[in-house]
């Protein structure tokens, strides 16, 4: 079974230009695939796909262009395999999946340099280091983490806030945990509260801590700070503009991505946490709704908490656990009554408020907490896919 793992590098100022030079290069190409594909269907009716598109960069583009012979000086499979990520955007876009592919930012840091496993020797893992293709041996900055007698298949190494992450995909023997022991639980999740489970267990919101809050106050304000650094930039004569401006520009443009990274960090790890902690209880089955995240986007007023919540994530993350401790997962439709309907007579409750919070049964008088009532529902639903 493959599985993959993420650490933290410490990289030699040589390697960090490589490094910068091969993430560089591979935002270009993956940019001139798309522009590319956009221009040629536009005037041709015709789409290039990833192979043709690189035979065609290779063996005309660059040989006739000496402009951009830079492209050859870093590995010619990270610049195929930033080719094949286009291709791979425009499948999904095809197939209505996404929306139309979008340029890569150089801000937004989301680009990573592939280094695949072409020899025995290209990647070797220690416990204190690996070594990479093109790159040698790098230095970890958490030992033990990665297996060392894992077969490596393939790894990326980006950039974020300054700093350096390497992912790693190996091919292992993950043995599967024994089934489960205790009766299946429904998840309800939420805004007031991050996921409330029909077994009774609730997990509050992260977002409302007053860590989370703090940095969310202090991101403001460096946001604030480098947005007038920008201004003033704008507003000096040219023969002001100096490298001392730009270099104090970056320097703000680091700190609002080290507090980026850092709110994203603790989000992620209540997630890993909440999630273990589901799969510890060892139940027969997890119900899950089907949430429409993208329209609950659409929301000005719950745009930003609902991204915060991070349900995709959890989603994801859930199933994977579960898998490897053969506990099923059922996701129920999104249109499936589940905060109307009382969990015990069954009635349907038509006139229900998003604030009313709790849920008062007109039948059977029962009254109820509305998200606990809905995880009920859930963990009793007989119409459902499983993931």
């Amino acid at each position: 079974m493959k599985k993959a793992y993420k650490i933290e590098i410490k990289p030699t100022k040589e390697q960090k230009i490589k490094i910068h030079q091969t993430i560089g290069v591979s935002r270009f190409i993956y940019n001139f695939y798309i522009a590319n594909n956009k221009e040629t269907y536009e005037i041709d009716k015709k789409f290039f796909s990833g192979m043709d598109f690189s035979k065609w960069l290779n063996n005309e583009y660059i040989p006739n262009n000496q402009d951009k012979a830079w492209i050859k000086e870093v590995s010619s499979k990270a610049t195929k395999q930033a080719i094949m990520n286009g291709e791979k955007a425009f499948k999904k876009f095809f197939k209505g999946e996404s929306g139309f592919p979008k340029f890569k930012k150089k801000k937004n840091q989301d680009i990573k340099a592939y280094f695949p496993k072409n020899n025995k020797t290209d990647w070797t893992l220690e416990r204190h280091r690996v070594k990479v293709p093109t790159l040698g041996w790098i230095r970890l900055k958490e030992f033990g983490y990665v297996p060392v007698d894992s077969i490596v298949k393939s790894g990326t190494v980006n950039q974020k806030a300054d700093r350096y992450y390497i992912s790693i995909l190996v091919e292992e023997d993950i043995k599967i945990n024994e089934g489960p022991c205790s009766k299946g639980i429904g998840i309800d999740l939420g805004l007031e509260n991050f996921a409330i489970c029909s077994n009774g267990l609730t997990k509050k919101n992260i977002n409302k801590t007053t860590v989370v809050k703090k940095l969310e106050k202090k991101l403001k304000r460096e946001q604030r700070k480098l947005s007038r650094k920008y201004e003033s930039l704008k507003l000096r004569d040219k023969k002001m503009k100096g490298k001392a401006a730009r270099q104090n520009i970056q320097k703000q443009v680091v700190k609002v991505q080290k507090l980026h990274q850092r709110l994203a960090n603790i989000r992620t790890d209540y997630i890993n946490k909440t999630v273990r902690e589901l799969i510890k209880q060892k139940p027969s089955f997890i119900t899950i709704e089907d949430l429409a995240v993208s329209n609950m986007m659409k929301n000005r007023h719950l745009a930003k908490a609902v991204a915060g919540q991070k349900f995709y994530e959890f989603r994801t993350k859930l199933i994977s656990k579960a898998n490897q401790n053969n506990i099923e997962i059922r996701i129920v439709n999104r249109f499936y009554p589940s905060s109307k309907t009382c969990s015990c007579c069954g009635a349907y409750k038509k006139d229900l408020k998003i604030s009313d919070r709790v849920y008062k049964c007109d039948n059977c008088k029962t009254e109820l907490d509305r998200d606990l009532n809905a995880s009920i529902n859930l963990a009793n639903a007989k119409e459902y896919k499983t993931a």
